[in-house]
């Protein structure tokens, strides 16, 4: 058996209970592992036994249940194939714009000339049949309304109940038909009264499809990031074939061709640079605003943008396989995934509906028992249907976890899922690895020491040193030998190269024995070393390799190397202090070593020489203490405890399995991202418990008014005592919009970087 994942666009949602109805139905399907609905993403993310379900039988069955489903083409990201959700969508808000546009035409009228007659303007004294002849008017322009802007909700409510459950379409196509179909009957019988209140229905849709219009509008904002990853790509590539440059379309880009890229083009595919110079601008992927110097054997990823010279690179990665395909899929993955906290709205969701329509039944009741007139207790029942749909419970927490890993995207912050975004507001404590995660990883020339006897300068003695070093291919050897190329120093050229495992090497310049090794070999070996004693005793306590350079056996002076913090750690830490974090450094390293390396970078803890298993069981026991705590690491090694951490963050530029442990990916490789990755999470969860509230409150303050409660109070404004249907569509239609609304301003968070 194979697990696979299939990711589709969902047409004909309403509300949070058509997500509920999708997920219940595809679950029915043999072989569905889970399901995942994002009502606020219109998408559905399925895990399914590739023997028994394939991706037909579950767009049928999204199909059965009443909606409609759309498979992404995958090979946009690679081709210039149109985006066949993002037609689907153009199609949906153009229906909704006609719709509402036919229903504002008939509507206008409609109310001015209802509530001119009612407010005596028109009307006032014309003959009986007149009025009757104007109520059949009045019924001609409600039934455009009533049957072709709200057909929607006659469909989606029928279908819900089909499946069992009850939708938004449900309380819309019920509070308006009972407005429409009680003046109809007035039409009919004599005995009901003169008055109709065919207005009142038409408004009610004709705001309902206003609100789903604006809400279907901001909704596609909340994506807006993903979309401009995917519009990154350029359409056509540059190829060398037959010894001729020639233009194809991206989707016919090879792993092996040789691609060629100009000052100011897209890097279409992820690639190794064989030939040119230049700076890359890669914010987009690191979400540092500083371009990236390339030359020959570096990497350049699809979707960047080339600044400077012409690039000439050999494709290694092309279609769903290059990087920026893969952060699409990832975050893409991640907002389709709930967050812990969006249960408690499922859950009263679930219920909402059915407890609306028992509240409308009761208030309709009590109002006709308690005053024996038909028509008040209608219009207080259709206020309860209209003004209780859920709309803004469902969209309060996927809008904002949307928009929040939208914001990380930009920012090199990719969440692979909204559990671990509203975790990370919460960490007690950040954990850190040392090599490659607080520093570069790799050892850099830190002090170069010349002794006053010799008449050699600090770049000649680099230069004699490199020259002898370029031989090996020790991590030090390279330290010392990529200082000198930084320099621009020319190497000399060596003979008779010797190593001596690990300690040393030795080799001939100009005819003389150059040797460069660490200070007690060079001491056996019959080098006076008493000269830079002291010296390098000084460097090894601040956690430098000192290596000493000899010509002959006279020692010429001392070359320390050491893994350097990275420029951003020191600060980074701070802002995670600042935060309310406990930093703890967890190294296999030596205790002086990660002393000093933690002195430097200001961590509060070093916890030195653990084995890599046993940086899992370091925090499981923070957390058996109640601590909530985030790993951050780069290596092999880190990957058992970026798994057993609350929230894992990944440092990019680091191994395929830290980075598949992990929960969070930051990739430009900077400690940096992870402070910026809790400012975030906090204000994503600060808007998820706004949204919330709102939405809650405005059910919970609304709803007994429009049953109302506030009816025997003089002093409460008539609007209130009798709140009107019409008042109950405009406010159910704002209280989604500023949800989804709120959301969007996460998209302008200032995040320090």
């Amino acid at each position: 058996m194979t697990v696979k994942h299939v990711h589709m666009a969902v047409t004909g949602m309403t509300c949070a209970n058509c997500a509920a109805n999708i997920e219940r139905s595809v679950k029915k399907l043999a072989g569905v592992e889970d399901v995942r609905v994002n009502f606020a993403a219109e998408t559905v993310d399925v895990d399914f036994d590739d023997v028994q379900a394939d991706s037909d039988r579950i767009i049928h069955q999204i199909e059965k249940a009443g909606y409609g489903a759309i498979v992404p083409d995958m090979t946009g990201l690679s081709g210039d194939v149109e985006d066949a959700e993002s037609l689907a969508r153009d199609r949906d808000v153009r229906q909704h714009i006609l719709k509402f546009s036919v229903g504002a035409f008939f509507t206008v009228p409609l109310f001015l000339m209802s509530m001119g007659r009612d407010m005596g303007l028109i009307g006032q004294g014309a003959h009986p049949l007149m009025m009757n002849w104007m109520n059949w008017f009045f019924f001609l322009l409600a039934t455009p309304v009533q049957f072709y802007t709200g057909w929607d909700y006659y469909v989606g409510g029928w279908k819900s109940l089909k499946n069992r459950s009850a939708n938004m379409d449900v309380l819309v196509a019920m509070g308006s038909s009972v407005a429409y179909f009680y003046s109809a009957a007035v039409l009919l019988s004599s005995d009901l009264g003169a008055h109709v209140y065919f207005e009142t229905s038409a408004v009610i849709i004709t705001l309902i499809k206003l609100g789903k219009l604006l809400e279907t509008k901001a909704k596609r904002n909340t994506g807006r990031s993903i979309r401009k990853l995917i519009a990154l790509r350029p359409k056509t590539a540059s190829v060398i074939r037959n010894d001729a440059e020639q233009e194809i379309p991206i989707s016919m880009v090879m792993e092996g061709d040789v691609l060629v890229v100009r000052p100011g083009g897209g890097i279409p595919v992820d690639g190794r640079v064989i030939d040119g110079a230049s700076s890359v601008d890669e914010a987009m992927f690191s979400g540092e605003p500083l371009p990236v110097d390339k030359h020959p054997g570096d990497m350049v990823v699809g979707g960047t943008i080339n600044r400077e010279g012409m690039l000439k690179f050999e494709a290694t990665r092309v279609g769903k396989d290059t990087a920026l395909a893969r952060i699409i899929q990832l975050v893409q993955d991640a907002q389709g995934s709930k967050a812990p906290i969006q249960a408690l709205a499922d859950r009263v969701a679930a219920v909402f509906v059915p407890s609306v329509l028992a509240v409308s039944a009761v208030t309709f009741f009590i109002w006709w028992g308690a005053t024996g007139q038909f028509v008040p207790a209608m219009i207080r029942l259709v206020a309860v249907l209209v003004i209780a749909c859920p709309c803004a419970l469902g969209l309060a927490t996927p809008t904002a976890m949307m928009a929040g890993m939208g914001k990380g995207a930009e920012l090199g912050i990719l969440f692979k899922n909204s559990a671990a975004l509203e975790m990370a507001a919460i960490l007690d404590i950040i954990a850190l690895d040392k090599t490659g995660t607080i520093t570069v990883g790799k050892p850099v020339v830190h002090d170069i020491l010349v002794l006053g006897h010799t008449d050699f300068s600090p770049e000649k003695l680099l230069q004699l040193a490199a020259s002898v070093e370029s031989g090996s291919e020790h991590p030090i050897a390279k330290a010392i030998v990529s200082e000198a190329g930084n320099r621009q120093l020319e190497l000399l050229p060596v003979s008779d190269f010797k190593s001596y495992g690990g300690n040393g090497i030795d080799a001939n310049i100009d005819g003389a024995s150059v040797k460069i090794g660490r200070p007690d070999w060079l001491q056996m070996v019959g080098v006076n070393m008493d000269p830079a004693r002291e010296s390098i005793q000084t460097m090894q306590d601040q956690a430098k390799t000192a290596m000493g350079v000899a010509k002959g056996n006279q020692l010429l002076g001392v070359i320390a190397v050491a893994d350097a913090l990275k420029p951003d750690s020191p600060s980074a830490i701070t802002s995670l202090r600042d935060q309310g974090h406990q930093i703890i450094m967890l190294t296999g390293d030596n205790q002086r070593a990660a002393a000093i390396i933690g002195r430097q970078a200001g961590v509060d803890q070093v916890i030195a020489e653990i084995r890599p298993e046993d940086k899992s069981l370091k925090i499981r026991e923070f957390q058996q203490s109640h601590m909530r705590i985030g790993m951050v690491g780069d290596g092999i090694n880190d990957a058992p405890a970026l798994a057993q951490a609350d929230v894992g963050f990944a440092i990019g530029t680091g191994t395929d399995v830290a980075i598949e442990t992990a929960d969070v990916i930051l990739t430009s490789g900077m400690l940096s991202g992870v402070p910026r990755s809790v400012s975030l999470s906090r204000a994503t969860m600060r808007t998820v418990r706004q949204n919330l509230f709102w939405a809650f409150g405005y059910n919970v303050v609304l709803i007994p008014i429009a049953a109302g409660i506030l009816y025997p109070f003089d002093g409460v404004p008539g609007f209130l005592q009798q709140f009107h249907p019409m008042l109950a569509a405009l406010a159910m239609s704002l209280s989604s919009i500023s949800v989804v609304t709120n959301s969007l301003l996460l998209s302008r968070l200032n995040i320090d970087k």
